[in-house]
């Protein structure tokens, strides 16, 4: 018991840094707001405390419309994928599964491809033409993965990895074509593919959130079940779980997690598969504990990423790059690890 509220514990100083680091996040930027002015803004707009009258508009719309909404956005992208890659890696019990290992990023990449070339316009629910094309691309994309996948109403972990691989690289392959036949559109497909919270605001983070917390209480609720499962499908199958549903649960619920954010923010990587099993050094395999914690830690990680990738230099650095020089290091160790069967 005791062991058990000591790995909670990490969870309440968690919360406690990551606000902390929202805070300092949303004041420091490349754009000279100053330290008591951006302060000033965030309680006369969260609160409704004190005058901002005497304060430039431009600073207000920094603080206000651009800033803060991007932090928000970030936090809500990375809580989502780190917990999306948890509940990958206690599917699949490996902790080098990450949310795009089944074709999800490259049927968005495949969707926001064609809607670049397309010049596709029309919205729904809130998504815009190349947005709601990456969404689509990505459902469709598991959807296909899944069934061919099915062997007599089961789905085989290994054949599920295999077809996702196998997914995965024809979709690319498609991608990689339609950039060749469309050079004009080449620049603007790799700045999608690399992924950046540059321009966003409130109405991407009205768009997405509703998916995102839809999916995240699936995730959750699913807790007690991936514990089970981490004994292994038969054991858990003894013990009156349904292993199957588990699969469509957790697979359904952080592809729709990973596609709603990914056809915002473009395909950053590693973040699903750094955070998960940083946390789970910490706190065990538990995803009653496990899952929260990465939500927090994910959030965190990537908003300090996108303060990185938009304050380090004077052009903006899409913020895929910053977790892919984060999380690339960090995949060659797991691999190192899993050679030497350090990681179970």
């Amino acid at each position: 018991m005791n062991k058990k509220k000591s790995r909670m514990m990490y969870l309440i100083p968690a919360i406690l840094i990551c606000l902390v680091i929202v805070y300092i996040c949303t004041v420091v930027g490349a754009a000279n707001v100053h330290f008591s002015d951006a302060n000033r803004i965030l309680l006369n707009k969260m609160f409704g405390m004190g005058n901002i009258s005497d304060l430039s508009t431009g600073d207000v719309t920094i603080i206000w419309d651009i800033r803060l909404p991007r932090i928000i956005l970030g936090f809500i992208a990375g809580s989502s994928l780190a917990v999306c890659g948890a509940g990958y890696q206690g599917i699949f019990k490996n902790p080098m599964a990450d949310p795009f290992i089944l074709g999800v990023s490259s049927g968005a990449a495949l969707g926001a491809a064609i809607g670049i070339v397309l010049h596709f316009s029309s919205s729904f629910l809130g998504f815009s033409g190349t947005t709601l094309l990456a969404f689509a691309g990505s459902f469709a994309a598991i959807g296909l993965v899944y069934s061919i996948s099915r062997v007599g109403g089961k789905v085989p972990v290994s054949t599920l990895l295999l077809s996702g691989v196998a997914v995965n690289s024809t979709l690319s392959s498609v991608m990689s074509l339609i950039m060749m036949l469309n050079r004009n559109s080449m620049d603007q497909i790799m700045f999608w593919t690399m992924g950046s919270l540059n321009g966003k605001g409130w109405q991407q983070i009205i768009t997405v959130l509703p998916w995102v917390i839809i999916g995240i209480v699936v995730l959750f609720a699913s807790s007690r079940e991936l514990d089970i499962m981490l004994t292994g499908e038969e054991t858990a199958t003894q013990l009156g779980i349904n292993v199957e549903m588990v699969k469509r649960k957790v697979l359904i619920a952080s592809s729709l997690i990973t596609a709603a954010v990914i056809s915002v923010t473009g395909i950053i990587g590693f973040v699903g598969l750094v955070v998960p099993h940083v946390v789970r050094l910490l706190t065990g395999p538990k995803h009653k504990i496990l899952l929260p914690t990465s939500l927090v830690f994910g959030g965190a990680f990537l908003v300090i990423c996108d303060t990185v990738a938009r304050s380090a230099t004077v052009s903006e650095i899409p913020v895929g790059v910053v977790t892919a020089v984060c999380g690339g290091p960090f995949f060659l160790y797991l691999l190192r690890k899993t050679k030497r069967g350090g990681v179970s």
